[in-house]
């Protein structure tokens, strides 16, 4: 009886591909089946049945969305180098290469063992990723794959259960989604919702059937009231009511909060016509016989989703004061809605001449390209995953450059977001935006058919940290990470440069051959670093100490080092005593200092002394221009913030760049009386009558208090940027 089964399995398959295809190769399929069905013969499902029937039910899924013969030779053959002794070059050999590809490509995906659950997707996600750039055929076998084993779940344990059908709907079924096959995506979502949450599964399947005769007689009513009215203007039309699926239906009263019986739009009518005209023509039937609900106009005729999805929605009131939703589309937009990126591979073979719809698919794949660019910038799989989850397969927002020129974000996304996609250095030399000709804050959530324009300015300070608090897409997010790491790390490789010669001087090795890169390069491997300016960046952020770096060159480098001479050795104190002194000088807490006032240090900032003449240590910041132009590195010595003596106020001034406003004044000032900061100065100019620049000069007790002072500032909408002076 088995061998009945799987031989009427194939007999119909190969009944369907001719129906489609007159001329498709099934010789070439029975070949793969035979080969197929031999290979796997051992093997069985956990169901009991023969293996060969799982590689059979893809290839025939497959061949209902009209799959070229490839991909179906491909989809029989798709555990063989996986499961048997067959290699790429046995399939290369016996068929052809671009089968071979194929059948090597799903192989690949989620081949190898990884040490989490959470690496494991990720990066099977990447190689999902690279094999839909070779071929995309390899992913819609995949997606089938995942389809026929989630219909036979029930044999698998509880645990595995409630794992893959975490992952298909993480996953897989977004994916279906981003590649416009609606039909795949609905039943994978439905089958994991069975397994996620069997309950609520079947009570909503239990409570849509009770309904289904009223809905029924709803809907007929709705139709025969269209059907009449697009007939008087003569349009060809085929209508029908169309149910939403469980998870879409489980989805909507969870996200709402919400009731079964107070979730209304539980079917859609469906109109089919021949032109794009016609499809607006129907629209204005609609509108006129029945009240459109506003902001439930979705026109994607005119904005088609980058999935190559087309067709007007609508929902009105209908006879019965119940809402409904309307969809409006051609028949060839229905195609694409049913089959999606699918559609395409049935004119590979001749069977519809398009060269539009070549062109079409180039430029509907693009967001592809974009993961693949993603891809190669980011450092790790567990950011893809981010990246694909958040700015690829959530909901969308579509909005306009001023040029009209529309621009897909995830939804919730801000202005930042937009300046992000639009190119990274717009993203990061951004000062302010305006939406539909108004200046609004970075935070704002943009909306559907928002006209967005971004303010930039080549005296940006760059992206602040706080931008990532509010910033949508992963995409943005990667890319203002991407900026600080960047930035800090040139800054610390400078830092870390200038550290090590200063201190390479002050041991008076000025002719020293201890600061050449070849010699430097020996110390920064002995130190387990992978190159000479990971080395510099680890001295600048204090990753080594210095000290530590030179002893390791006495122990490289003996020869250079002089002995040192008694008197010179400052010898630091095994342990600090408390002293009312807020720095400490070279280990030393008994030395006078004072606080320079061309950079105002403050308690947490990254300190150094200089040495006047007659009036003893003057403290500045690291970063002080006055600092990095000293010549004399003799007199600049080591300091650092005494933590048993700090006390009392520090000075500190910051300058506000903000946009005009009456009373932005009174609003900065609020903000210092509220966090009781003491302010000795404030002054306001204006400039050209466009911006607002503002100097305060206040008294705080740490860097801490300076930060929170500036994060609560730049909470003022109006501001565009505040710096230390």
């Amino acid at each position: 009886m088995a061998n009945e089964a799987i031989e009427h399995k194939i007999d119909s398959l190969i009944e369907l591909v001719k129906k489609n295809n007159p001329d498709a190769d099934t010789e070439l399929i029975l070949k793969a089946y035979h080969l197929a069905d031999g290979a796997h013969k051992d093997q069985k499902r956990l169901s009991g049945e023969a293996y060969i029937i799982h590689p059979v039910s893809v290839a025939y899924i497959l061949a209902e969305y009209k799959m070229d013969t490839e991909t179906i030779v491909a989809a029989i053959l798709h555990d063989v180098i996986e499961d048997t002794s067959y290699t790429y070059d046995d399939i290369k050999e016996m068929f052809n290469e671009q089968v071979a590809d194929l059948v090597e490509g799903v192989t690949k995906i989620g081949k190898i063992e990884y040490q989490s659950k959470e690496e494991s997707q990720a990066e099977n996600l990447r190689k999902m990723v690279l094999a839909m750039s070779k071929d995309i055929r390899v992913i819609l076998i995949k997606l089938v794959d995942r389809l026929h084993n989630m219909r036979t779940l029930e044999y698998m344990k509880e645990s595995k259960q409630i794992e893959k059908s975490r992952e298909t709907l993480d996953i897989y079924a977004p994916i279906a989604n981003r590649l416009g096959i609606q039909t795949i995506k609905a039943e994978l979502e439905d089958l994991a919702l069975k397994y996620l949450d069997p309950d609520g599964y079947y009570d909503l399947v239990k409570k849509v059937k009770m309904k289904k005769q009223s809905r029924e007689e709803y809907i007929n009513k709705v139709i025969k009231i269209l059907e009449k009215k697009i007939d008087e203007v003569g349009i060809e039309a085929k209508i029908y009511g169309r149910s939403k699926h469980f998870y879409s239906i489980y989805r909507k009263m969870k996200a709402q909060n919400r009731n079964f019986d107070e979730i209304y739009d539980l079917i859609a009518v469906r109109v089919i016509v021949d032109s794009v005209k016609d499809c607006y023509g129907v629209l204005g039937i609609v509108h006129t016989q029945w009240k459109p609900i506003p902001g439930r106009f979705k026109d994607y005729i005119a904005m088609p989703k980058p999935n190559m999805y087309q067709s007007i929605h609508t929902t009105v009131i209908g006879p019965n004061g119940d809402p409904f939703e309307i969809q409006i589309r051609t028949k060839e937009m229905h195609e694409t809605a049913e089959y999606g990126i699918a559609a395409h591979w049935k004119y590979k073979e001749g069977i519809t001449d398009s060269n539009n719809k070549e062109l079409r698919y180039e430029n509907k794949m693009s967001w592809l390209r974009q993961i693949l660019e993603w891809q190669k910038e980011l450092d790790n799989a567990n950011d893809l995953v981010e990246t694909i989850k958040v700015d690829l397969l959530n909901e969308e927002v579509y909005v306009f450059t001023p040029q009209g020129k529309v621009v897909e974000l995830p939804m919730g996304s801000c202005p930042l977001d937009f300046a992000y996609r639009i190119h990274s250095d717009v993203g990061n030399s951004c000062v302010g935006a305006k939406v539909n000709g108004k200046i609004v804050p970075l935070n704002y959530t943009l909306n559907n058919g928002d006209i967005v324009e971004i303010m930039t300015s080549k005296n940006s300070n760059g992206p602040s940290r706080d931008w990532l608090n509010f910033t949508k897409s992963a995409h943005a997010r990667n890319k203002i990470r991407q900026y600080f790491k960047k930035e800090e790390k040139e800054e610390n490789i400078a830092k870390g440069k200038t550290m090590l010669e200063r201190e390479i001087k002050r041991e008076g090795l000025q002719d020293t051959k201890l600061l050449s890169t070849s010699e430097l390069e020996v110390v920064s491997d002995k130190m387990g670093y992978k190159t000479l300016s990971d080395f510099y960046a680890a001295i600048g952020y204090s990753g080594v100490k210095i000290g530590t770096v030179l002893q390791k060159m006495r122990l490289l480098f003996p020869k250079e080092f002089p002995e040192p001479e008694e008197e010179v050795v400052i010898k630091k104190t095994a342990k600090l005593k408390k002293s009312n002194s807020s720095v400490i000088v070279a280990g030393h807490n008994e030395i006078d200092v004072r606080f320079s006032k061309c950079c105002n240090p403050v308690p947490g900032d990254k300190i150094v002394g200089y040495i006047t003449v007659g009036r003893g240590i003057s403290v500045h910041r690291t970063d002080c221009p006055n600092v990095l132009g000293m010549t004399d590195p003799s007199r600049i010595v080591d300091v650092e913030w005494n933590k048993f003596g700090i006390g009392g106020s520090f000075t500190a001034e910051i300058q506000i760049k903000a946009r005009e406003k009456q009373g932005l004044l009174i609003e900065i000032s609020k903000i210092f009386l509220e966090m009781n900061i003491p302010l000795t100065a404030l002054t306001a100019r204006n400039e050209k009558g466009e911006f607002d620049y503002f100097s305060a000069t206040f008294e705080v007790k740490t860097r801490r208090e300076l930060n929170l002072l500036i994060k609560n500032l730049n909470k003022i909408p109006e501001i565009i940027s505040i710096h230390r002076v």
